[in-house]
């Protein structure tokens, strides 16, 4: 596989380095450096700046607003975007119904939804996972009764990401019951949050943040026109969303960034302590890792190169989504211990046991760096955990 770029496409990354050097807002930046959770208003902010640009839907077709990029140009733009620390944009509306909508749905929904959600004027969640159903996403139960001219739903979704603030919810429902195999009578439903009936209760996760939700469906309306596609058809719909969320999850490009900042920052010393990049075990697991990151980097260019010439993602994304994961919290472990080391306090001579709060090194990513660590176990779970990933990579990659 040939990496290098061509002259164009230096140029075109020169032009995305300055862009993100010149639109990115301090405001934002200065949070997403110091680890500070980043509002509603700042994505919608961000990504508006970004569809004024014409560089929101990057893996759209162009007839609907995509960027009509080659597979190196949105790896140039991925690696930019992080080394720029820059957040990524919000999946659930662009980056997940929105290719469902344009494949199976209809003009009219195509007209009605993806202009709001390429400028980000309207916010998605993802209605999947239930108590009960959760990597066994073919037994889900929440019901959706048709009459004449609506959809009745009643169930409950969780752990539903930012349901909190969303304008409207995609879902996988069960149309009918009298079916040969569970992944049958299953249909894919776009619901209004404002719908009378649906209730949205928090879940707050072990940092102390509200992320994910319960969000309770009673006897809520919803239109026949929210139907994408066929009556039945919605799990051959939600797998084609999850190959690409699974891609996603990866996140190759934004590892890469924190590799990078962990081998700067253990590059430095505290209180002329030595390095810790000079502890030799430290040293050889950094250089593990940035190894198993580069080989999945190669994957991901693998993917992306086949779904350029028309190919959806398969089992390389569950492939992807397990190791992309895994890295993912290797880092996690790698910056908790860093933090140890830079919250090591400075102890003036004249002190014996005193250690001030004002003399304590260390920012504030680096006080959350366990909270981050903990939250994000659930990396290797959502998606589809990561041993069901292995189970269609051994069925459909290995043929056992």
């Amino acid at each position: 596989m040939n990496v290098d770029f061509s002259a164009e496409e230096l140029q075109f990354q020169e032009q995305v380095r300055a862009f993100f050097a010149a639109k990115f807002p301090q405001d934002i930046k200065q949070k997403c450096d110091g680890g500070i959770a980043l509002t509603r208003e700042d994505y919608v902010r961000w990504q508006k700046i970004l569809f004024k640009q014409g560089w929101a839907a990057i893996n759209w077709p162009t007839e609907y607003g995509g960027t009509g990029w080659t597979v190196i140009q949105k790896y140039i733009f991925a690696n930019e975007m992080a080394q720029a620390n820059a957040p990524d944009i919000i999946p659930f509306g662009m980056k997940m119904v929105a290719p469902v909508i344009y494949t199976y749905g209809t003009a009219a929904q195509r007209d009605r939804f993806l202009p709001d959600i390429l400028a980000s004027n309207a916010w998605w969640c993802q209605g999947y996972s239930e108590p009960g159903s959760g990597s066994d996403l073919a037994s889900l139960k929440m019901k959706a009764t048709r009459t004449v001219d609506h959809y009745v739903v009643s169930g409950t979704k969780t752990w539903t990401t930012l349901a909190h603030m969303a304008d409207w919810i995609f879902c996988l429902v069960r149309t009918s019951s009298d079916v040969a195999r569970r992944q049958q009578g299953i249909s894919f439903l776009l619901v209004d949050m404002n719908t009378p009936g649906v209730t949205v209760k928090p879940i707050i996760t072990i940092e102390g943040e509200r992320e994910v939700n319960e969000v309770h469906f009673e006897d809520v309306k919803v239109p026949l026109e929210n139907l994408v596609g066929e009556e039945g058809k919605g799990w051959t719909y939600g797998k084609v969303l999850l190959q690409h969320e699974r891609t996603n999850i990866a996140g190759v490009a934004r590892s890469k960034y924190r590799l990078q900042q962990i081998g700067k920052r253990a590059a430095t010393s505290v209180n002329d302590a030595q390095p810790l990049i000079n502890d030799q075990n430290f040293a050889r697991r950094l250089s593990a890792l940035e190894i198993e990151l580069r080989a999945l980097e190669y994957t991901e260019l693998r993917t992306l190169a086949a779904v350029a010439v028309g190919k959806a993602p398969g089992p390389e994304s569950s492939i992807l989504k397990v190791r992309g994961t895994e890295l993912q919290q290797a880092i996690d472990e790698f910056e908790v211990t860093l933090a140890g080391y830079f919250a090591l306090p400075y102890v003036p001579k004249q002190y014996a046991l005193e250690f001030p709060e004002s003399e304590r090194i260390g920012h504030l990513a680096d006080t959350r760096s366990s909270l981050i660590y903990f939250n994000n176990r659930k990396a290797s779970i959502y998606g589809g955990s990561n041993e069901i990933q292995k189970n269609i990579v051994s069925k459909h990659v290995l043929g056992l």
